[in-house]
């Protein structure tokens, strides 16, 4: 009889293993894409046997012994007993040893275990692909997701995100992008891609453009896990450590960000005793390593600077805004955006009052910043709030609702608007996004 704990250990050893496994089998066949497959059909083969046969006593050694065979098979096929095919059988040791037992040590290295991981996330997320096939191939072959749980992730349908990663491996083969650790000099180039990357997955999550989910913890925590995984792979790179930072400060305020119905609370309204202090430590210590390298705090180190002032503040009324202010004017500075703007007009009002932070969201409105987006008006009508103009700022909120399109913050400007005696349009939604 099948062994239900042999599927979840499976589950289990994938989550856990897949990138270093993909990453030994794209080492040792120079293929990405070969290497993806055949980890796939080693993967296949383990939820048959193992439910029936047992859990080997080294399961991922069993899934890279199995990977590595069906690689020798893929090679065969393509060309018959070539060199690479005969060089890969003679690595694969006795037809007769058990997967996982024999045979494994060339292909397991311990000492290139990080090497193996780091050179699949650096080709993950190489140039040469698109943002949203970078996203894809990464949560795939990195975080080891299922192309359906991508998806589900991103509210896309699945053939959508198979497409990217067929079209991100086929980019890749087509560029002859090698596999591999790039040079200490284009690894300082390219390490920003990779942050990029990480940076995007862990904003959806945190913060859902659609849909009627506020947070979406996997996709969030698979961001986490990817930021940590780096961080030690790249400890000579400070911003490395800053994401991390940003992204634990970020994460640790999730418990009080929703009620016991999923739905969105405030700032100024959370329980911060609910807030994960051993996160909020692990973050200001990253931060404090981005700190050590006396290079100044890059992009993702300045954010974490921030949210490192909302942790350690005991309420909204205490927050140190001016700090906030000054940090992000540097912000500004070092990578200037729309949204940036939107958030520093926030903290000014904050700190000098709603009229000035009125002034920053006028001039992006003259400039057409954000048009469709519901944090411009969601802030403006904020602010007009604050200063007594009802009118003005119902017809933001209104505007707001219109183009927010996650339902839990759509609810909280819906709020708003019943709080200026205005019924809302319930019907209304689309495609942006108030955060909480």
């Amino acid at each position: 009889m099948a062994d239900p704990t042999g599927r979840e250990a499976v589950g289990a050893v994938w989550r856990i293993e897949s990138a270093r496994i993909v990453g030994a089998l794209a080492r040792y066949t120079g293929d990405f894409a070969l290497a993806e497959d055949v980890a796939q059909e080693a993967l296949a083969e383990a939820l048959v046997n193992w439910p029936r046969e047992g859990v080997p006593g080294n399961p991922a050694g069993w899934l890279l012994t199995v990977g590595r065979r069906r690689a020798v098979d893929a090679f065969r096929r393509r060309a018959a007993l070539d060199e690479r095919c005969a060089v890969l059988a003679r690595e694969s040791g006795r037809d007769g040893a058990a997967p996982g037992e024999e045979g494994t040590d060339l292909l397991w290295d311990p000492d290139r275990i990080d090497d193996d991981v780091l050179a699949l996330m650096f080709t993950a997320c190489h140039p040469v692909l698109a943002r949203e096939a970078r996203v894809a191939l990464t949560l795939r072959v990195v975080g080891g997701l299922t192309s359906d749980q991508i998806a589900r992730a991103f509210l896309v349908p699945t053939a959508t995100v198979q497409a990217r990663i067929t079209r991100a491996k086929k980019s890749l083969a087509a560029a002859g992008v090698p596999i591999e650790v790039p040079s200490a000099a284009e690894r300082a180039g390219r390490v920003g891609s990779v942050l990029n990357v990480i940076y995007l997955i862990f904003t959806e999550g945190a913060s859902a453009s659609s849909g009627d989910q506020l947070i979406r913890f996997d996709l969030a925590g698979e961001a986490l896990r990817l930021a940590r995984v780096l961080s030690r792979l790249v400890p000579d790179q400070p911003e490395a450590h800053g994401l991390l930072a940003l992204l634990e400060l970020t994460a640790a305020r999730f418990p009080a960000r929703t009620g016991p119905r999923g739905e969105a609370v405030l700032l100024e309204q959370q329980d911060r005793a609910r807030w994960d202090q051993a996160a909020i430590r692990r973050g200001r210590a990253a931060l404090a390593r981005a700190q050590a390298a006396g290079r100044g705090l890059g992009g993702y180190g300045l954010q974490a600077a921030i949210a490192e002032c909302h942790a350690v503040a005991p309420s909204v009324a205490e927050t140190d805004w001016g700090r906030v202010v000054v940090l992000y004017d540097a912000l500004a500075r070092l990578a200037p955006s729309p949204v940036v703007e939107l958030n520093r007009a926030v903290a000014l009002s904050m700190d000098e009052g709603p009229a000035a932070g009125l002034e920053v969201v006028d001039r992006l409105v003259a400039e057409g910043a954000l048009v469709t987006s519901a944090l411009l008006p969601g802030v403006r009508g904020e602010l007009l709030t604050r200063l007594g103009r009802t009118e003005e700022a119902r017809a933001e909120l209104r505007r707001a609702v219109e183009l927010c399109g996650n339902a839990r913050e759509r609810a909280v400007l819906e709020g708003k608007l019943e709080a200026l005696g205005c019924a809302p349009d319930r019907r209304v939604g689309g495609g942006g996004g108030q955060r909480s």
